[in-house]
């Protein structure tokens, strides 16, 4: 349900207040739809899907250093782990991922940017360079954004199967 993005936008001032709801419905069919989104919601988050699918971006470039991390449009979308200028201001570096979509890119859990948060980790602090990528951080990152994809496809089935079943608020009618 929290993944739903009309509940999110209906319950949007509640919910920067409170804790989320959790609406009851008495329809079986309902529930035992919702709680199967839930169940593959919750494998692509813990990425323990079965039949991972590929993600469509690749890593470009040969630098694996993570210096400055940002997104630009180009090619479909490209995330850069050695950008330069500043964050409104943000240009094109040599190696990083794409084609890595707007949506995608844009993506949070909670109040983290979950794309840019990963590389961020591994970003250079205090005077200490950044980590240097290796082949499974490469391969993880990609599973990552494969994961939000997908959970992004799955968040609009949510909206889908509520609305099958009567939409806001009549599917929670008890």
């Amino acid at each position: 349900m929290f993944h739903s993005p009309n509940y999110r936008s209906r319950y949007a001032e509640f919910l920067k207040t409170d804790f989320p709801r959790l609406p009851l419905t008495g329809n079986s069919k309902l529930f035992h739809s919702l709680a199967r989104l839930g169940a593959e919601l919750t494998d692509q988050h813990l990425l323990k899907t079965k039949g991972v699918k590929q993600s469509n971006a690749i890593y470009i470039g040969t630098n694996r250093a993570i210096s400055k991390v940002g997104w630009t449009p180009d090619n479909g979308g490209t995330v850069w782990i050695d950008g330069k200028g500043s964050a409104r201001n943000f240009q094109s570096g040599t190696a990083g991922f794409s084609p890595v979509s707007e949506k995608l890119w844009n993506f949070h859990i909670g109040s983290y940017q979950v794309c840019q948060k990963w590389l961020k980790d591994r970003g250079p602090k205090k005077g200490n360079p950044g980590h240097t990528l290796t082949n499974d951080d490469i391969a993880h990152y990609l599973n990552i954004s494969t994961a939000i994809s997908e959970t992004i496809g799955l968040m609009s089935k949510v909206d889908k199967v509520i609305d099958d079943h009567g939409g806001w608020p009549a599917a929670f009618a008890i």
